[in-house]
């Protein structure tokens, strides 16, 4: 083997190294960081929304979301922009404990609307912890199929300590969420709670998941959340689990019965459902079509969307009420003042609030 032969089969050949770049200068590195910067005005990320530009529409959410003044003035701005291109959409608030299976569901749920030609759109509220502020937000990485899904939008957003703003960001995110072409709009709660009376104040449709089991069926025949619900889906109805399923059905059959009728006319429904194995996801699309169909009918539909316009008003005036008191400077140096009273004991926080609401 002559020594030419021997170089190139050698595992010892020595081979050609990366090419350098060439030196990025400092002015390159200043023109990308003012790229970055540089934010879109409140016009163009309205047109970009009734084109449907994903990124458009997540930045204007981000906005809404922001606690700084500049951004809410121009959130405010693509709100008002939307609002004439916004089109009808269907709107399906989903809850239920933690564990129930609310993400393997509406992945199953939306990827089935998607196959059907629908855009939907997911507003999912993650719980904030009360220690660090900090949400995991790790809805998208649980709807491993839908998150790639051109036709599906998922925007999670932390709750925040108030239940009230996240309620007003997530109502004015819809109205963006129509205006990019979005038809049907998925809202998914923290869990049982408050949180559920804000989102049933949003959605036409109002479904609560439910586990067999695992002793929830008896949560049943507590009020509140069984009567907001328009329709309960007992999810994990697979494998082992379906006899008891089947049994936990006719538990919440029972305790529907007793609940006076609904103003809609609607009957709740109970349906059997495996997110996992996607089977009874077309039945829950089914009964929902359904629901809409005599709602609109009675004229229902119509009435509680004007009413939860109403809501929104009134709900509005109570928030920016709540936030103006608390940023006047006069609080802001009373409470401080007060909260020492407090702590040395030479005053009590009833009477430290009579103080303040008299500033």
């Amino acid at each position: 083997m002559s020594k030419k032969e021997h170089k190139e089969t050698s595992a010892l050949t020595e081979i050609n190294g990366i090419i350098e770049p060439e030196s990025i200068s400092s002015s390159s590195i200043l023109d990308i960081k003012n790229k970055r910067k540089k934010q879109p005005s409140a016009q163009s990320l309205i047109n970009a929304i009734i084109k449907g530009d994903v990124t458009a529409l997540s930045r204007a959410i981000t906005l809404i979301e922001s606690t700084n003044p500049k951004h809410s003035k121009k959130a405010e701005t693509i709100i008002k922009g939307c609002l004439a291109h916004t089109k009808p959409s269907k709107r399906i608030g989903i809850t239920g404990v933690p564990g129930v299976g609310k993400s393997t569901f509406i992945e199953a749920f939306g990827t089935y609307l998607t196959g059907k030609g629908h855009k939907i759109a997911i507003l999912a509220i993650d719980p904030s912890s009360s220690l660090s502020k900090g949400s995991i937000l790790g809805d998208k990485t649980r709807m491993d199929d839908l998150v790639k899904d051109s036709n599906a939008f998922i925007r999670p957003s932390a709750s925040g300590s108030s239940l009230g703003g996240v309620a007003r960001k997530t109502r004015e995110s819809i109205i963006l969420c129509e205006a990019a072409g979005y038809d049907t709009i998925i809202i998914e709660t923290i869990g049982v709670g408050q949180s559920e009376t804000a989102v049933h104040s949003m959605v036409d449709f109002f479904l609560l998941l439910k586990l067999a089991g695992a002793g929830d069926e008896l949560q049943g025949i507590k009020r509140g959340i069984i009567e907001m619900a328009d329709a309960i889906v007992i999810n994990k109805a697979d494998g082992d689990n379906i006899k008891r399923a089947k049994t936990a059905k006719v538990e919440f059959n029972r305790a529907l019965h007793l609940y006076p009728e609904k103003d809609s006319g609607w009957s709740p429904k109970v349906k059997l459902c495996s997110a996992l194995h996607k089977k009874g996801i077309e039945e829950v699309w089914l009964m929902f079509e359904d629901y809409l169909s005599k709602t609109k009918a009675n004229s229902y539909f119509n009435t509680r969307r004007l009413e939860q316009q109403k809501y929104w008003l009134l709900q509005t005036i109570e928030d920016r009420l709540k936030t103006d008191f608390y940023n006047r400077p006069e609080f802001k140096k009373g409470v401080k003042a007060q909260l020492c009273l407090i702590e040395k004991g030479e005053t009590t926080p009833f009477a430290a609030a009579e103080y303040l609401l008299g500033l």
